[in-house]
């Protein structure tokens, strides 16, 4: 039997998954680089590859993950990507060479993204719309808290020892994997999943649709500046020491973790559309914000702006998806909203990391994200300019 779960619960469970998904699975990995260096693991080198892994696994489970979904079940694929998840922590707490760790972290790439993608839609096609910006709100915390826990436990962890970092990692997997199971374990089928209503799920809003797809891309090109190379700009580039890069990182983490309960009450006020149109224009400003000013102050507020409205913006997409989609079709268009994302943050990140070596210097990576970001605010005006619009039936 199944029941009705109630939205917080759905939130909760949703919240587990983001965390485990991204917040532990990619983001606790970068604290961990030097810790690997230090301990004679893996050279520098073999250890950005081994980041590099992560995202290329991601952008494959992006791909995949609505079709897995559809031929397995919601429950078994969660279940199997929450396991799998935990048990990559496990393993990686053995130095046992390159290939068995590109391999884990590749699966924890595959992984994170199916979890991202199923675990949202899913959790918010059974909340009842004037619930839902609060709990995809609650669903996109895992994220901060994630970076939080990324930028101070984790480093204080890997000091002790690398293998102590990643058990801690997978017991912490493990219990939020627990916490949640009985509410995936228990989702009961969607109306809109049964026989007689599949045919009709097939409509949907095609223009709006697309604005949205190419919101989502052009923040992924904005996101990058931020999380790839604020803190070596803080540091390095503008000489403030790598404290200073810590502290500001910190802030992001403290925004990431503020950003969705932020962006939840903005929908809840503008809903999903308007709310993603402000957001975007916002972040597009604070990533053009070390362009007019590196004063501490200026920093400070681009690192809790940006940090905020990067789970932010997510949030308030996947509302949009919500509000937008036919429920049976949710989960098929954030997998391509999430695969367009990696897709862009990777050849970004790529990139921008090439000009960067052509020029030395960040400032016009920042002016390249706050320009794309402005492209996704005119997208998102568009969007919030349609009104009305006939269902178009696509296959």
């Amino acid at each position: 039997m199944t029941a009705q779960r109630s939205p917080w619960s759905l939130g909760l469970a949703g919240a587990c998954a983001t965390l485990i998904g991204i917040g532990l699975a990619r983001f606790a990995y970068t604290p961990m680089i030097p810790a690997l260096v230090q301990a004679h693991w893996f050279s520098a080198s073999a250890a950005n590859y081994l980041g590099a892994a992560n995202l290329f696994g991601y952008l494959l489970g992006a791909v995949s993950a609505h079709g897995l979904s559809e031929r397995w079940g919601t429950r078994r694929v969660m279940g199997a990507s929450l396991l799998l998840t935990i048990v990559s922590f496990f393993a990686c707490a053995e130095p046992w060479g390159l290939g068995w760790y590109l391999a884990w972290r590749g699966l924890a790439g595959v992984t994170g993204a199916v979890l991202m993608v199923v675990a949202a839609p899913s959790a918010l096609a059974r909340v009842d719309a004037r619930h839902r910006p609060r709990v995809s709100a609650l669903v996109f915390t895992g994220i901060g808290v994630g970076v939080i826990f990324a930028g101070t436990v984790v480093p204080w962890l890997a000091q002790r020892s690398v293998a102590t970092a990643w058990i801690a990692l997978g017991a912490l997997a493990a219990a939020l994997a627990l916490a949640s199971w009985p509410v995936w374990r228990s989702l009961a089928p969607l109306e809109s999943e049964t026989q007689n209503s599949r045919r009709i799920s097939r409509a949907m809003p095609v223009l709006a649709v697309s604005l949205l797809v190419a919101v989502y891309t052009f923040d992924a090109i904005g996101f990058v500046p931020h999380t790839v190379f604020w803190v070596d700009f803080i540091a390095r580039q503008l000489g403030r020491g790598l404290a200073a890069g810590g502290h500001d990182w910190t802030l992001f983490g403290v925004g990431a973790a503020c950003g969705p309960l932020l962006a939840g009450a903005l929908a809840a006020r503008t809903g999903f559309r308007g709310g993603l149109l402000a957001a975007v224009t916002v972040k597009a400003a604070a990533v053009a914000l070390p362009l007019a000013s590196v004063t501490a102050s200026a920093l400070a507020a681009s690192s809790l702006a940006v940090g905020a409205l990067v789970p932010g913006v997510v949030a308030l997409s996947s509302g949009c998806v919500a509000e937008l989609v036919p429920a049976a079709r949710q989960k098929q268009v954030w997998g391509w909203m999430t695969t367009m994302f990696a897709l862009a943050q990777t050849v970004a990140g790529y990139g921008m990391s090439w000009l960067y070596d052509q020029i030395g210097t960040y400032l016009p990576l920042f002016a390249i994200g706050a320009g794309s970001l402005l492209l996704g605010a005119l997208c998102a005006l568009a969007l919030v300019s349609i009104s009305t619009l006939a269902p178009v039936r696509v296959r």
